[in-house]
């Protein structure tokens, strides 16, 4: 398969190594040395504090939904169905798809490709098995990290990232014949409000009438990709803020690089985030899958374990649904970075296990 670009907005060039530090002689012959002294214990204090509030990793189970959901998506080699390197019917990756059911049973998948234009392309696709796909419409060039939501009276709500000016939209439909069609009859297109330089990667969380609450990210300080969460009322209406305590679960497993894609999911009556945590900057291969509680804040790393052992798992979601067999089953689809990937497992891997 040919060498995919890498996901949008999580390759940023590390600081300088080799910046100049003080020599402890100098330092001792300046005056300022005292204030600089309480400026670093100042740092040192904050530092602290902060650790303090952050949830430690633990062996612990954050919640039962979160150590049965760790069951279920462990090991890909115990699936009852699974497919790595999905793909559509035209041959375009499948990459970050999220796969929804229809009520007549008809699977839909959101996902986006990049193609020879240099732009990513979101696209809709429908399938009867989960293994083959045929592409319904493609939602222009720039479109990516697409979510997909059923808004409770027939019709669709789809969020994506669009550039340039990365910022979320948000394109409702009427039934689904509307959305294999392209044809959107509201729209919007969210302001930037916590990061001059990009906020994306939206995962619609709940379609309650008029109102709209999603989840995303943004690019804190133009730097490093963080949560947050936002509300969209009447499509007129926009309200984002910060997710710190989703940040701060993840980091606790020493996550020190972004933090990206999530999506929702009740199991056993319970909510689940399933979100990618990134341990270093700048290496795909370091991308890991969690499952967070919001009750406790806490989150679990899935171990998981695939037939030729890929090490990197990023956007990943997750489905209860009917399977093709007609048993209900948990669907997983994540994104296995080529840095982190088994040979011929690299691209988007989907797998199901009956309930």
């Amino acid at each position: 398969m040919a060498r995919l670009p890498r996901k949008p907005h999580k390759s940023i060039p590390p600081p300088p190594a080799d910046r100049k530090t003080t020599s402890v002689t100098a330092a001792a012959r300046s005056p300022l040395r005292p204030v600089r002294l309480a400026a670093a214990g100042a740092v040192i204090v904050a530092a602290v504090l902060l650790l303090a509030q952050m949830p430690q990793a633990s062996a612990a189970p954050a919640s039962i939904a979160t150590a049965r959901l760790a069951e279920l998506a462990g090991d890909v080699r115990t699936a009852d169905g699974y497919r790595y390197g999905l793909a559509d019917d035209t041959g375009r990756s499948m990459d970050a798809a999220q796969i929804l059911q229809a009520p007549d049973g008809t699977y839909l998948a959101v996902y986006h490709t990049f193609l020879g234009d240099g732009r990513f392309h979101a696209s809709v696709a429908t399938s009867t098995d989960l293994l083959h796909w045929q592409r319904r419409h493609d939602f222009g060039p720039g479109t990516h990290q697409a979510s997909l939501a059923h808004d409770g009276t027939g019709g669709y709500v789809l969020a994506y990232e669009k550039d340039p000016d990365n910022h979320i939209a948000i394109r409702g439909y009427e039934d689904l014949s509307a959305l294999l069609a392209g044809w959107a009859d509201r729209a919007y297109d969210a302001p930037r409000t916590l990061s001059r330089c990009a906020e994306g990667t939206p995962s619609i969380t709940a379609v309650q009438g008029d109102t709209i609450r999603l989840t995303g990210h943004y690019r804190a300080n133009c730097d490093t990709d963080r949560q947050l969460r936002a509300t969209l009322t009447d499509f007129t209406h926009w309200h984002a803020e910060s997710d710190h305590r989703l940040d701060r679960a993840v980091q606790s497993w020493g996550n020190a690089g972004n933090i990206g894609d999530r999506a929702p999911l009740r199991l056993h009556g319970m909510r689940v985030v399933l979100i990618e945590g990134q341990r270093w900057r700048n290496d795909f291969a370091s991308w890991q899958t969690f499952a967070y509680d919001p009750v406790t804040g806490r989150a679990d790393r899935l171990a998981i374990r695939t037939h030729g052992g890929s090490r990197g798992f990023a956007n990943p979601s997750a489905t209860l649904l009917t399977a093709p067999n007609g048993r209900p089953a948990l669907l997983m689809s994540l994104f296995v970075p080529r840095e982190g990937a088994a040979p011929g497992e690299s691209g988007q891997l989907l797998y199901w296990r009956a309930l």
